[in-house]
């Protein structure tokens, strides 16, 4: 059975990381993904930023960025999530070993023309909303070369199960 034939996991409801990890190959490994990363973003909400170990704010951003470039390219990424995870999203990605996304999201980020991320924010205030042509290259070759990142998501939790604390 692919994994395209299995259900989707409808929520997160308070599973801890093992338990999560042993529903794998019952549910689509996309809909387990959403569901650690809806068990972090209410652990940071119960305890803020400085709760989540680094390897679950890989997580958060590498899902961000899924979201967002799958939903409306490279340019609603940077205008909903730049400032929190542009300084550290390639980074994120090399670690996964998703070397497409990387490049291509290095690509994106050049065309900010910013010197670094913390000058993103006041690029992004100015940003024109009418502007995501300037991105559609990076939003093409992101569609065409970088696939579904769930599975690379997935094997990085399984090696770094002690890292993820979601009932913190």
């Amino acid at each position: 059975m692919g994994t395209q034939n299995l259900p989707f996991l409808a929520r997160y409801s308070g599973q801890t990381t093992g338990e999560l990890l042993a529903l794998e190959g019952q549910f689509r490994t996309d809909s387990l993904i959403l569901a650690f990363e809806a068990a972090l973003h209410q652990k940071f909400e119960r305890s803020g930023a400085h709760s989540l170990s680094d390897e679950e704010k890989v997580l958060l951003a590498v899902e961000a960025l899924e979201r967002e470039v799958n939903n409306g390219g490279y340019h609603q990424f940077f205008l909903n999530t730049g400032c929190i995870f542009v300084p550290r999203i390639v980074a994120d990605l090399e670690r996964l070993g998703a070397d497409k996304a990387a490049r291509i999201t290095c690509e994106a980020i050049a065309l900010l023309n910013v010197e670094d991320g913390s000058e993103v924010d006041a690029y992004l205030r100015a940003l024109d909303e009418t502007e995501p042509e300037r991105f559609s290259a990076c939003d093409s070759a992101y569609q065409a070369e970088a696939g579904d990142l769930s599975a690379l998501l997935m094997s990085f939790i399984r090696k770094t199960e002690s890292r993820f604390n979601l009932t913190a």
